[in-house]
């Protein structure tokens, strides 16, 4: 059995889950990726430089594939604070084991942490240890070559392709057999 700290009792929560937090960015400007093309034809891509961003808040998880995702405006202490406060209440019965990496606004000595999350962090200097990141390679490979007129437009093809993703697909992106056999015979599932 897992040894949780003390305020995350096992016995008061109908079930455990794993999950991987990370941030990434998204802006107006076009990102280019490959076109087929026939031989000697150069492909012709509408292109804008504008540097207007939006972030996606997100926490995945490679046991059931579940999600939570949230889209801000900008990366800071308080709102990563919001962003736990929100999460603790989807599925506010279950345990949230969260791997965060070490940016500088996941310092967890000034915020409040739910009862219902539990924070482990990874090596610095080691984002391919969150899955979270192959996620956010999944969406900017259909990123590529869009071009978007408006803020709004981006945040809605963002929202569109965050809320299609189904849990098979979050699963298959997210799921790594070191971590799916540590959570499972750790938790006896």
């Amino acid at each position: 059995m897992v040894l949780l700290p003390n305020h995350l009792d096992k016995d008061k929560y109908t079930e455990v889950n794993l999950y991987f937090q990370d941030e990434a960015r998204f802006g107006m400007m076009n990102h280019l990726g490959k076109y087929l093309t026939a031989s000697g034809v150069k492909p012709i891509v509408t292109y804008q430089h504008v540097f207007k961003t939006t972030y996606l808040y997100g926490s995945y998880s490679p046991i059931n594939g579940d999600s939570f995702v949230w889209e801000v405006g900008c990366m800071n202490s308080a709102i990563f604070e919001a962003y736990l406060k929100e999460f603790s209440l989807h599925k506010p019965d279950e345990c949230k084991i969260v791997v965060i990496d070490n940016a500088g606004f996941h310092s967890t000595k000034n915020i409040v942490v739910p009862d219902n999350i539990y924070l482990l962090n990874i090596p610095p200097y080691n984002p391919e240890l969150n899955p979270c990141e192959q996620v956010w390679q999944y969406i900017k490979n259909r990123f590529k070559n869009q071009r978007f007129e408006t803020m709004e437009s981006l945040k809605e093809w963002l929202n569109n392709i965050v809320k299609d993703m189904k849990e098979e697909t979050i699963k298959s992106i997210t799921g790594n057999h070191h971590y799916l056999t540590a959570f499972n015979t750790a938790f006896y599932i």
